[in-house]
């Protein structure tokens, strides 16, 4: 169908629910109709009390393609993405072989991506401490945005940045009012002896909050010194909060996002040889996350983003339970959405205030808010429609990841995901996916 129409009472226009029928033209949303509007000769899917959204924007997803498909390749990723709502994503700049730190890898990772995006797809560069001459050209060839890592990112060939680095080419992103993203550790010997690689409470006590709070010290410096974008990644630690609402006051540049994993889950609950909830930074206990709750309560976070980073079972050491062996991250991309809807429904979070954490706000710091994140005339149609009342069991049948391991098997959610329209087709059906490859390529205007 390149022309039809989509009504519902309850689609999500200008931050509030309204009865709508969304006019749906070239891949595009030629028209909005409040209220019901038929019309004989056109297509009309009726979704009656569904939940019509924008499409869902992770803006940080591992892919790790090419070089480590046995991970997770694009095939599966971008099919884990449409069955969650999930209709653009950004790929990060690490786990592939190689890493995205110049512009020969930047052209190989679009090139393994043809012909498997079942959904939008761009990408972010990296900043290692030998690439300053290649950040203008990652700029140039449409990357959203260059990341760096302040401790060891898990991947030798993406070694960490240091202070210096990062001045270095701070003009150069300036210039191009290109953000600088940040994975905000800065280790050093201050931590225990580990005496049980198999115990969680010793793999959290080996990632204090004062290595995330170091590192927060440090991002804010580099952004009011050079006054550029600098956006903190996946916020565990608490007490990094205030650090962030200081100067959050005195700048819009300084922008910050966690993700379902430390919302969700808490220390106390985490057992131990249970390494499939290993990240980096860790998943800290119920009072922390409690804070990280209120601070996105109070609007303090720019957006959420899952920070999906599969691994194959040996690598998250499964069989062995050695936290310090395992590969740390969580494999989520799928189910973003009904893991905070649940959980915020407990806390007492508005689906009016969740989505545009999901839709709008991800566009916005990207800039491609012209185009996605709102139902609005003149937008891609990039569409998620959901059942908020149906409960479901996350199950391996389910899970279109590459690995069905996770942290979210066998958790009861509500908020399941039943279609999905890229770019104007339906994707996924009745919670099916039902036409490949629809995803666009995605690289940012210069």
């Amino acid at each position: 169908m390149t022309e039809f129409l989509i009504h519902s009472k309850r689609c999500f226009i200008d931050h509030q629910f309204t009865e709508a029928t969304l006019h749906i033209k070239n891949n595009k949303i030629h028209n909005i109709h409040l209220g019901y509007h038929d019309a004989v000769t056109i297509p009309f899917l009726d979704y009656n009390n569904l939940i019509v959204m924008p499409g869902i924007i992770d803006a940080h997803v591992h892919i790790n393609e090419p070089g480590r498909e046995d991970w997770e390749g694009f095939d599966t990723a971008t099919k884990a993405a449409a069955i969650g709502g999930v209709t653009t994503l950004i790929e990060m700049p690490l786990n592939a072989s190689p890493v995205t730190t110049n512009i020969k890898s930047f052209l190989l990772k679009q090139d393994a991506s043809k012909g498997k995006l079942h959904v939008n797809c761009g990408f972010y560069g990296g900043v290692i401490p030998t690439n300053k001459k290649d950040i203008e050209d990652l700029i140039k060839a449409g990357v959203f945005g260059i990341k760096g890592f302040l401790s060891h990112s898990g991947i030798d060939e993406f070694p960490n940045v240091s202070k210096l680095d990062l001045e270095a080419i701070a003009p150069i992103l300036k210039q191009y009012d290109m953000p600088l993203l940040l994975h905000c550790e800065l280790t050093d010997d201050d931590v225990p002896e580990v005496t049980n690689p198999k115990s969680y409470q010793e793999y959290l006590h080996s990632r204090p909050q004062h290595w995330e709070t170091n590192a927060i010290d440090l991002a804010i410096a580099i952004q009011e010194k050079f006054d550029i974008k600098v956006h903190i990644v996946h916020l565990s630690a608490s007490e990094g909060i205030e650090r962030i609402k200081k100067r959050k006051k005195e700048t819009n540049k300084l922008t910050v996002e966690t993700c379902p994993h430390y919302l969700y889950f808490n220390a106390e609950a985490i057992p131990d040889e249970s390494p499939i909830f290993k990240c980096a930074p860790p998943i800290r206990e119920k009072a922390n996350n409690n804070k990280l709750w209120d601070f996105l309560l109070d609007d303090g976070f720019n957006f959420l983003a899952s920070d999906h980073s599969p691994a194959p079972p040996e690598r998250k050491q499964l069989e062995s339970g050695d936290f310090f062996k395992a590969w740390g991250g969580i494999s989520g991309l799928q189910f973003t959405l009904p893991v905070l809807f649940s959980e915020g429904q407990k806390r007492g979070l508005q689906t009016e205030k969740l989505i545009p954490l999901l839709t709008k706000k991800p566009a916005e710091f990207l800039g491609i808010d012209d185009k996605k994140g709102d139902l609005a005339v003149g937008f891609d149609a990039d569409i998620t429609i959901w059942d908020d009342t149906e409960e479901f069991t996350i199950s391996e049948d389910s899970i279109q990841h590459q690995h069905k391991a996770t942290p979210y098997l066998n958790e009861a959610v509500f908020g399941k995901v039943i279609h999905t329209f890229v770019n104007g087709v339906q994707v996924v059906e009745n919670s099916t996916l039902k036409t490949l490859q629809q995803g666009q390529l995605l690289l940012k205007d210069r």
